[in-house]
């Protein structure tokens, strides 16, 4: 018999859909493995949210705009623009104007990033496996399909 403490989803007064157990699940999740990884980062004075930042203009690619992430990450514009702010100030992006729009301001990571990174990465995804595997892999690649589809639905009814 398992000694782990589950995770309350409900009052002792309810009993939730499916839908709210999952809900606040992810909910848990997420802080658990910010907590994890913003600890991970804090030698190199980085947090989790300036990462994901970082994330973001690499998978968009090119120098996307302030809006175009703040869009991606379910932000505000100002929160994206302080994150990038003190990104620039450690030498891990770039802020640059817009060359159509004088009052857009785009991002993109710098030569510091790409190094900083491709060193750390393998260690970081080797914690991030550590941190999941009480799952197999056949349950993480579910997870991650379902959470991927959980994430299109939530970003839809955001738009709608």
């Amino acid at each position: 018999m398992s000694t782990r403490t589950l995770v309350p989803v409900a009052l002792p007064s309810e009993s939730p859909t499916a839908a709210v157990q999952t809900f606040r699940l992810v909910i848990a999740l997420a802080q658990e493995l910010r907590t994890l990884m913003d600890q991970r980062l804090l030698p190199s004075g980085l947090t989790t949210q300036q990462v994901a930042l970082l994330t973001v203009i690499e998978i968009k690619g090119g120098s996307p705009t302030f809006t175009e992430t703040a869009r991606a990450l379910a932000m505000s514009h100002q929160n994206v623009k302080q994150l990038a702010v003190a990104l620039e100030r450690k030498g891990f992006l770039e802020i640059v104007p817009d060359e159509h729009d004088g009052r857009s301001k785009r991002m993109q990571v710098t030569k510091k990033h790409r190094k900083f990174w491709a060193k750390r990465n393998p260690q970081d995804h080797a914690c991030v496996g550590e941190w999941l595997a009480g799952l197999n892999e056949a349950e993480t690649a579910t997870l991650a399909r379902l959470l991927a589809k959980a994430l299109e639905s939530a970003r839809a009814a955001r738009e709608a």
